[in-house]
């Protein structure tokens, strides 16, 4: 007779291995043969979920705030259960956070999810997501930073357009605040994103340095370098192939970026992007006036200009006070020189 140790030593199945299977399972049905679904647009007075899948936000006033931009947007708030449970992400499980966001595609009244903050901890939860929940319920899903690792495992697993933009705690500029609207709202069905036209300066606030000229078409996938790389090798990593690639990241010195950037390249990713947009990064810069760092500018030199490939610096994505919203999972075209991203496709439906 067989133990039970010796029926799983024949199947070959530890209780960790059969823990994964659910992951096995996903990255073998990933993208493939799957259809792109695009979420409903957004009508005023709409339901929208809000959730903190990385860091908690205890803070009565971060709710208010929260909930002032939904109201300006003329939509309503619904805050899931345990937004607010202790401080950081440590304080709540991952199973509350799952729940929290896996409760919202599930409620039939919620039109759109939107993130409240990033922080950390997102990516915990990757591996137990019903991702058949979400594809059988697409709504609008928007963040920024550590909810990069949510957008990659959507796109990749159930096919579904997110869109790359503030989290409702970021500043919210007019310019911030429109485009998203827009977008969200179905106004712009087939968006330029560009950086906000300014005609009261003389020297740029927000620059386009063009690295490599040049136009591409491509699937637009991206968001914050650190999470990104954080995923390479794992079955929650982007299909790269013939994509525009826009990365962000904030508060990393050069030498770190040029780490990250090497792994991209050592990982094969660079070879099979069409195109590459870095997001405006005012704050990545050395901290201590060392002569012998690069700059970040050489370090986007150094990878990007050899590549033959279009691409440019600058464009307002991520971690700046004027923060443009970005389609992931649709056909777009790069123009490196004029440091625009045209979308080819309706974005929504």
């Amino acid at each position: 007779m067989f133990s039970r140790r010796s029926l799983l030593s024949l199947l070959g199945l530890s209780i960790l291995e059969l823990s994964s299977l659910k992951v096995l399972s996903i990255s073998k049905n990933s993208s493939n043969g799957m259809t792109l679904i695009k979420p409903n647009s957004l009508k005023e007075n709409d339901i929208v979920g809000v959730v903190a899948p990385g860091t908690a936000v205890p803070s009565p006033d971060d709710l208010f705030r929260a909930k002032e931009i939904l109201s300006k947007l003329n939509l309503r708030a619904k805050f899931s259960s345990n937004i607010s449970k202790g401080t950081n992400y440590r304080t709540r499980s991952i199973q509350e956070r799952l729940d929290d966001l896996m409760n919202m595609f599930l409620d039939k009244d919620v039109r759109a999810i939107f993130c409240i903050r990033g922080g950390y901890g997102s990516g915990q939860l990757l591996d137990k997501i019903d991702y058949s929940i979400i594809r059988n319920n697409p709504k609008i899903f928007v963040g920024y930073s550590d909810i990069t690792a949510l957008h990659i495992a959507f796109n990749k697993f159930a096919r579904i357009v997110t869109f790359h933009g503030p989290v409702l705690l970021s500043p919210f500029s007019r310019y911030t605040f429109e485009l998203l609207r827009n977008l969200l709202f179905g106004k712009e069905k087939q968006p330029k994103i560009q950086n906000p036209f300014e005609t009261e300066t003389i020297r740029s606030t927000h620059y386009i340095r063009t690295i490599k000229t040049g136009k591409a078409q491509g699937i637009v996938v991206g968001g914050n370098l650190s999470i990104i790389c954080s995923l390479l090798g794992t079955p929650f990593e982007y299909d790269f192939n013939d994509t525009i690639l826009v990365l962000e990241d904030v508060q990393e010195e050069p030498y770190r970026i040029d780490r990250m950037l090497n792994q991209l390249r050592l990982a094969g990713i660079f070879k099979k992007v069409n195109g590459l947009i870095f997001g405006e990064c005012n704050d990545c810069v050395p901290s201590t006036q060392n002569v012998w760092d690069f700059s970040l500018g050489e370090v986007l030199d150094n990878y990007f200009s050899n590549l033959n490939k279009p691409s440019f610096y600058g464009l307002c994505i991520g971690h700046t006070s004027d923060q443009a919203t970005f389609p992931i999972g649709v056909a777009a075209e790069i123009d490196a020189e004029k440091g625009t991203l045209t979308y080819l496709d309706n974005i929504l439906d």
